[in-house]
């Protein structure tokens, strides 16, 4: 099942600093492919080169890009309304998406763009986003953007990724209350897209899908009939069914699913935020 209309939901995928859409495309690679299955992903690169040296130097080839820039303590930006913009038009453009997926840098981005949205401020014209995956995301400390973007809890499915060892782990915390019914999952790593154990993986899985799920009860057409009505219900149930098998098969005990793949790269603790 899809979105409702035959067609896949749509997430923008923004990667952290210094890195590239081709690099969080293969961290995200990590997760099993299931879980998204319904979805169709968009990993553009940052619209500035990277500035200095990249911690995925030797891991990942270049180019890397930036999103915007930064002082030391956060507060100051440079570019950001640049971004903001290209952003805004490229999601017009491109689109319509139904959610936004960021790591660090990327995270903290779209959690901006989704509380611009809310208040107003950008992307009048385009629906409103439904949906957020954060992973290692911060809010913006600017007093002048923060009493805009966070000025009220985002009305938006979200899901927070905080890792115990990450250094932006208080962030990640700080962030995730700017959300309404935030799902927080907690993995044990640093300031990485998290590999996912059985249980992570589930939550995860059952947040997409109750989403697909939504999505297609609303765009279903009206019926006339309880049996019709009966009939889309267990469509829905079968397709929550299949996709929890899905995991399940993927992830469990055989060795091949989630968290239990050994493939290369653990992920990059250093990337900047």
């Amino acid at each position: 099942m899809e979105g409702g209309d035959g067609a896949k939901m749509r997430i923008l995928c923004l990667h952290g600093f210094r890195t590239s859409g081709s690099f969080l495309r293969k961290q995200i690679s990590k997760w099993d492919p299931s879980i998204f299955a319904h979805f169709h992903m968009d990993f553009p690169d940052g619209i500035f080169p990277a500035g200095g040296k990249s911690e995925i130097e030797g891991i990942f080839p270049p180019p890397y890009f930036e999103w915007f820039q930064f002082n030391k303590d956060f507060t100051e930006y440079t570019n950001l309304e640049e971004c903001i913009a290209y952003l805004s038009e490229y999601i017009t453009s491109k689109g319509p998406f139904d959610g936004l997926l960021g790591f660090s840098q990327g995270a903290t981005l779209s959690a901006l763009l989704l509380g611009y949205q809310a208040q107003g401020k950008i992307l009048k014209e385009h629906p409103p986003l439904k949906l957020f995956v954060s992973i290692s995301g911060s809010k913006f400390r600017d007093p002048s953007i923060c009493e805009v973007a966070y000025k009220d809890p985002i009305r938006v499915k979200s899901v927070h990724f905080i890792g115990d060892k990450d250094w932006l782990k208080l962030p990640s915390e700080e962030l995730s209350t700017a959300f309404v019914n935030p799902l927080v999952i907690r993995h044990p790593q640093g300031h990485t897209v998290p590999r996912l154990d059985e249980d992570a993986a589930c939550k995860l899985s059952n947040w997409a899908m109750e989403i697909v799920l939504s999505q297609h009860s609303r765009n279903v057409a009206p019926v006339d009939t309880a049996d019709e009505t009966v009939a889309n219900k267990d469509e829905e149930v079968e397709a929550k069914e299949k996709c929890e098998c899905e995991i399940k098969a993927a992830g469990g005990g055989g060795g091949n699913g989630i968290g239990m793949q050994k493939r290369e790269g653990e992920g990059v603790e250093a990337v900047n935020a």
